[in-house]
């Protein structure tokens, strides 16, 4: 969410903590310049500074940071993915990095023998959908991206009979167990797939530690509009499903306590 990881200025590196001066580093340490697609592809920062001048901090910082981008392209090659699945494609940063790794991977611009294109983005809105769609455009891989509008909870279930190596999840925290359920029931990751979920500890979910689930309350989270439910109601629905898949027998999770949590799932082989 801080795209001055790979470029700090010198205000940046004075002014910044022990834990900064460890994300500048990281990135740096991260960043082979020696990759055909790069691997902080062209763009990706002007994209974060024109969602902040035209919708201020607190969407602007909806968007992956570079680092997180590394990360999951780095993933992406270790899977050697073909094809990617992300729920919540906001303005396309995301999708950009995921189309770059499959790039490297050898994936080809374009539709599979199934009419089906390397990189698949739900989305809820047109408006974001629209400015995401210019954005590959300008980074050079709309050929590998389809963006979906609608409610991505009945759009994912439309998706059976497809697979993906990675799908991440990044849309409306009160959903991600729908999500996640249709995932798997649908059968929809790659056998020795790896889903990837955001912001699994953002904001108030921390405060629930040690603290039993409240399936009622998340419940009905779940059906309210997102715009009314609170960042405490957030940080409840987020517990309550990272407790739902800490449980599941059907799959292991590793949560990593960087940028606003991230958890990486994979099923387990028996199931």
């Amino acid at each position: 969410m801080i795209f001055s990881f790979i470029n700090p200025s010198e205000e940046d590196v004075k002014n910044a903590s022990e834990h900064g001066i460890l994300n500048y580093y990281a990135a740096k340490a991260s960043i082979n310049p020696q990759l055909e697609a790069p691997s902080v592809p062209l763009g990706t920062e002007t994209i974060y500074h024109e969602t902040l001048n035209r919708y201020g901090p607190h969407v602007a910082l909806m968007a992956i940071s570079d680092l997180q981008g590394v990360l999951q392209s780095f993933f992406v090659g270790l899977l050697n993915a073909k094809r990617v699945l992300e729920i919540g494609s906001f303005t396309g940063s995301s999708a950009i990095y995921f189309a770059n790794a499959l790039k490297r991977n050898g994936v080809s611009p374009g539709p599979d023998a199934n009419d089906n294109m390397p990189v698949v983005g739900l989305d809820i809105s047109e408006e974001f959908a629209s400015i995401a769609r210019n954005n590959f455009d300008r980074a050079g891989v709309s050929g590998y991206i389809n963006i979906i509008v609608g409610d991505a909870r009945e759009n994912l279930a439309k998706l059976e009979g497809q697979q993906f190596e990675v799908i991440f999840i990044d849309a409306d925290k009160p959903s991600y167990k729908i999500y996640y359920d249709t995932i798997l029931e649908k059968n929809l990751l790659s056998k020795g797939g790896l889903i990837i979920v955001d912001n699994t500890a953002l904001w108030k979910t921390v405060d629930y530690l040690n603290k039993p689930v409240d399936n009622a309350e998340t419940e009905a989270i779940s059906k309210m509009p997102l715009d009314n439910v609170s960042v405490k109601q957030l940080g409840r629905a987020l517990h309550d499903f990272n407790e739902y898949i800490r449980n599941d027998p059907r799959t292991e999770v590793v949560m990593f306590p960087i940028f606003t949590g991230i958890s990486f799932v994979r099923i387990l082989d028996n199931v």
